[in-house]
């Protein structure tokens, strides 16, 4: 009787993970309208399941569509917020980009440094904000500068790969009378500008309210790392998506994390790089602890010889530092 019971028990399991698998829809979205913060306070556009798949487009961070039309105030204008129907507060998000490309052939970068990453008697010879037109070879997948309205003679034929990504992904932050522009990131996710927010990452964040108010936008043709121009070659994309729930006691998550085929990586995100690093590596060490069951003294032995870092950004308010390590080498673990 007893086996019988397990026997029904499995059935009943795999009918509900089946049922699911087979209810998730592809959904085609078309925005006829965008925010420029993260908010609990907007309309939903759209209500969505998880495991559902959600294909759509944003518009560039001075609010022009892909046919370069101003439709919406500048500030890195957001699609969304996305309803995740049965999402409640605990719950992560796992936001896997399944298809990221250009749908349009030119893009906006400025002509400046940021102060951060260089002395003040650099940074502060561009104090007029001048922006620069790049045209995006679609077919080719490269990038070049439009030198017509400002000429670069000693850059005729600099043609370099894109490398499309998401700057900013977040849900509505925690406290629900705070809206948070567009600029700004943290644990709720945002304007991560971190250029490993491309097409087949996983990128997971904390839900603070129900339904989450899942955002996208900030479209980019490439960027180096810490967004050293204070924006990336700014334009629109095509964006396919796919959100899943997890409510999982031993998944928990304060700040985002995220994935690709060759990382695991943890966000830090605070007002100067050291201490947006001590985050970052406090991320990556729990997710490491909590996955491999890692006490804290071998930790240090799988994080100090392998662990890296990237510097996403430093053009915002707050700096995003990330710490990852490879796959290859946590795979080495349990062999």
């Amino acid at each position: 009787m007893k086996h019988d019971c397990i026997l029904l028990l499995m059935s009943i399991i795999a009918w509900q993970y089946s049922f699911a698998q087979n209810t998730s829809k592809r959904i085609a979205f078309s925005p006829s309208s965008y925010t420029n913060a993260f908010t609990l306070n907007a309309k939903p556009v759209l209500y969505i399941n998880s495991g559902d798949t959600v294909e759509t487009e944003t518009i560039d961070a001075t609010g022009r569509d892909k046919n370069g039309v101003k439709i919406q105030k500048g500030g890195n204008p957001l699609t969304g917020p996305f309803y995740i129907n049965n999402a409640t507060p605990g719950n992560v998000l796992k936001i896997t980009l399944k298809k990221i490309s250009l749908n349009r052939n030119y893009a906006i970068h400025s002509q400046s440094f940021g102060s951060r990453a260089l002395p003040d008697s650099i940074s502060k010879k561009f104090k007029k904000f001048t922006n620069v037109k790049w045209r995006l070879d679609l077919q080719n997948g490269l990038a070049s500068i439009d030198s017509s309205p400002i000429p670069y003679p000693n850059l005729p034929n600099f043609k370099i790969p894109v490398d499309p990504f998401l700057g900013c992904i977040g849900v509505a932050p925690a406290n629900k009378k705070n809206e948070i522009l567009s600029f700004f990131q943290g644990e709720f996710g945002g304007n991560l500008d971190f250029s490993a927010m491309r097409e087949s990452s996983v990128l997971y964040l904390p839900v603070f309210h129900e339904g989450a108010y899942f955002y996208i936008g900030d479209g980019h043709a490439l960027q180096g790392d810490g967004e050293l121009a204070g924006n990336a070659l700014e334009t629109s994309l095509d964006v396919t998506f796919v959100v899943e729930l997890i409510n999982d006691p031993s998944f928990q998550i304060k700040y985002p994390r995220a994935e690709d085929s060759i990382y695991l990586m943890a966000m830090g995100m605070e007002k100067s790089i050291d201490k947006a690093l001590k985050m970052a590596t406090s991320g990556l060490l729990a997710w490491l602890q909590e996955k491999y069951h890692l006490s804290l003294e071998e930790a240090t032995q799988v994080m100090g010889p392998c662990i890296e870092y990237t510097i996403a950004e430093i053009a915002d308010p707050h700096v995003n530092v990330v710490a990852k390590i490879k796959k290859s080498i946590l795979a080495r673990i349990h062999n």
